[in-house]
């Protein structure tokens, strides 16, 4: 819980309700997501390639 709430305040504009339409919030959260992980997965892919 601590971490995500780390997450949020990293991307300050999720850490409030700015958005009228819950699409948009949902929205901005899957970005935030993608962003969030795809150095992870970019790092699992070099690795099985390297192996």
């Amino acid at each position: 819980v601590e971490r995500s709430f780390g997450w949020l305040s990293r991307f300050r504009r999720l850490s409030r309700d700015f958005e009228r339409m819950p699409q948009v919030l949902a929205g901005l959260h899957f970005v935030v997501f993608c962003i969030l992980m795809l150095p992870k997965a970019a790092f699992w892919l070099a690795l099985e390639a390297s192996s």
